[in-house]
């Protein structure tokens, strides 16, 4: 786990480790919200970005039974 320091201005440095993990960069956008007593950063990105974000993923699904 990482710890930040909040500066007098109240900013923060996301740490380098997660900065690659994230594959953030410079200039890029974040949202910031409180969530149950915690501060989450959640990066904006563009659809076209998140192309094949799920490859792999098993898509099949088991369908309940038709209750008419």
């Amino acid at each position: 786990m990482n710890t930040v320091t909040v500066s007098p201005k109240f900013q923060v440095v996301i740490p380098q480790k997660v900065r690659e993990e994230m594959g953030l960069r410079s200039g890029e956008k974040a949202r910031v919200l409180a969530f149950r007593n915690r501060i989450e950063i959640i990066p904006v990105r563009d659809v076209r970005a998140l192309r094949g974000y799920l490859k792999g993923m098993d898509t099949t699904l088991v369908r309940e039974p038709e209750r008419v």
